[in-house]
Formats: structure tokens, C-alpha cells, sequence
């Protein structure tokens, strides 16, 4: 656990696990998942609180969706953010949970949570201004959570530009189209994300315990609003997708019926060639041609003929 001490907009001091909790200011512990087995049982003596034991097990779950849930005492967010890597493929989700007190706020994270670290690192360094309360730490990290989404944006736009024009050039695919489809999986993924921000977000303005102020509001709202941008991103890359993915197989047909058109073509072309061959190949003894002088030069100048007055006849009725 790391400790956090604030007052008077100073930057956070962080106190040893044997100091006195000062009785001005307020607090941020910050938990590791892993370590923090026993979180609530330093917590409750502090906050003067029981901490239900539902929330308790829902911050020990690593999977667990965004989801708010609250007391007349605290609340409680679960928020899931972005994995440690920077590629958009694959998406990778860390839940975060906040227990948000009067005094205190309690943080449950994994391990590489980028956010977090990054955070507790400008606060230390005074290169952004300590908050105020409780309240507006929780706000500075999800604004942090939420804009790393925002940053994967343009990348993931051109990844999965490179993939579509890749997919739709018959001349140097290189693209599965199940790719394609693992990708769109990956966007749907980012969409239910979203989606349960905003609702998790949206509870958690209708349903805090605490008295929240005009500017505090303006702030969530500004948070909404770039989730939001991130689902309708997502949604937008979504019908892309599988735009794309019936393009792809739209091209396929369109080249197979071109293929078919000319075998086709080829096969009206030299049906009528193959009968009279057939026919001047029976071996028959008396047939009138063939004692014919000149028969075979004939014969070679009428399938000549028939077949080059038939390719003529295609051609211009742009049968291929």
C-alpha cells in the first residue's frame, strides 16, 4: 500500500506505514490487487466505516465491468481502463475500483496500471495541482483513464485502414478477412467498454452520497462526453468493419462471376466447333466431303469463321 497525504493544494506527501493519519487534509491509500487482501480491515478503523463485503469482493475481481454502487457512507466505482500496452490490437482492460470517502479514497489496481502510476508521478513531481478532496482525485484519474482511450484512437484508425485497403486490393492482399473480423471483435469489445462507463458514470452522478458542486459536475460531465466520443468512434469503426468485410466478399463474387462469365463465353465459342469436329470425326464410309481436294482447308476456314463470328458477336455485346 502507498500512502498519500493532502493539504492546502501542497503537493502529496506520502506517509510510512507507522505514522500517525494526520487529522487535517485527507488521505489516498493506494492498493495493489494482489497485495490488498486485507484492505478493508485497514480502511474501516480509519473511516469510522463498514465496508460492505460485496464491494469488498468486487474490488478483488480483475474483470470486473464498470459499475457503481453506493452507502449513506461512501462510494464506490469500478472503472475499467486500458492495459499497460500502447498497440490498440489486442485490447487490454484493467478494472480499477474507487471507495471514495469523506476523508479518504481508497484505490484497488493492478499492478501496471498506467493511469494510476502516471498520476501519482505528476502529483509528486508538482507538475499538476494537488485536488482538493477526495472527489477530485477520482476525477483526475478517470480523466486520465479515459484519455488514454481517446490516444488510441488514430492508431487504431489506421491500423484497421491498412487492413480494409489491404483486404479490397486483389493485387497485394495480404489480409485475412478473418483478421478482419478478429478486429471487429476487438472494436466491439471497446464499444462495451464504453458503454458501461457511461453507465457506471452516469450512476454514480445520480446516485453519490455526496453534495456535488456545479464546477464537479461540469467536470463528470466533460469526462461523459470523451467516453462518449469513444463509443461513437467504436460504433462508427464497427459498421466500417463490416462494410469492409462485405465488400470483401462482395469483390470475390464479382471476380468469380467474371471468371465464370469468360468460361462461359469460351464454352458458347467452341460448342459449335466441337459438333462439326464430331461430326467429321464419325466413321462412316460414305460421307460426300470426304474426298473433298481442298475438305480440310474448308473445314479449318468454317470453325475459323464460326468461331471468329461468335468471339465478334460477345465481344460487342460485352459479354466479357
Amino acid at each position: 500500500m502507498d500512502l498519500y497525504h493532502f493539504e492546502n493544494g501542497h503537493a502529496p506527501r506520502r506517509l510510512k506505514a507507522d505514522e500517525p493519519v494526520p487529522a487535517t487534509g485527507f488521505l489516498w491509500a493506494d492498493f495493489v490487487r494482489a497485495e490488498a487482501q486485507d484492505w478493508a480491515c485497514w480502511a474501516e478503523p480509519i473511516v469510522r466505516a463498514a465496508i460492505d463485503p460485496q464491494h469488498i469482493d468486487d474490488s478483488r475481481n480483475a474483470l470486473h465491468p464498470s459499475f457503481f454502487d453506493g452507502t449513506p457512507d461512501y462510494d464506490m466505482l469500478l472503472f475499467q481502463g486500458l492495459g499497460p500496452g500502447q498497440a490498440p490490437f489486442p485490447l487490454e482492460a484493467r478494472t480499477t475500483a474507487f471507495f471514495i470517502f469523506k476523508r479518504v479514497l481508497v484505490t484497488i489496481r493492478a499492478p501496471d496500471s498506467v493511469s494510476i502510476n502516471s498520476v501519482c508521478a505528476r502529483l509528486l513531481d508538482c507538475r499538476l495541482k494537488a485536488p482538493a478532496a477526495p472527489l477530485l482525485l477520482t476525477h483526475l484519474i478517470l480523466d486520465t483513464m479515459v484519455d488514454r482511450f481517446l490516444a488510441i484512437k488514430e492508431p487504431m484508425a489506421q491500423t484497421l485502414t491498412e487492413m480494409q485497403d489491404d483486404l479490397l486490393d486483389p493485387d497485394t492482399s495480404t489480409t485475412d478477412w478473418r483478421q478482419l473480423l478478429e478486429a471487429r471483435k476487438q472494436v466491439r469489445r471497446l464499444e462495451a467498454l464504453a458503454e458501461g462507463q457511461i453507465e457506471a458514470l452516469d450512476a454514480w452522478r445520480r446516485g453519490s452520497q455526496f453534495d456535488w458542486s456545479k464546477s464537479f459536475e461540469v467536470r463528470v460531465h466533460d469526462v461523459l462526453e470523451h467516453v462518449t466520443r469513444v463509443l461513437n468512434y467504436a460504433s462508427g469503426q464497427e459498421r466500417d468493419l463490416e462494410a469492409a468485410v462485405q465488400l470483401h466478399f462482395a469483390s470475390v463474387a464479382h471476380r468469380t462471376n467474371k471468371i465464370m462469365r469468360v468460361l462461359t463465353v469460351l464454352s458458347a465459342i467452341f460448342f459449335p466447333l466441337t459438333l462439326i469436329v464430331g461430326i467429321y470425326g464419325m466413321n462412316f464410309e460414305y460421307m460426300p466431303e470426304l474426298h473433298w481436294h481442298y475438305g480440310y482447308f474448308y473445314a479449318l476456314a468454317l470453325l475459323a469463321g464460326i468461331g471468329g463470328s461468335l468471339y465478334g458477336y460477345f465481344k460487342t455485346r460485352k459479354f466479357f
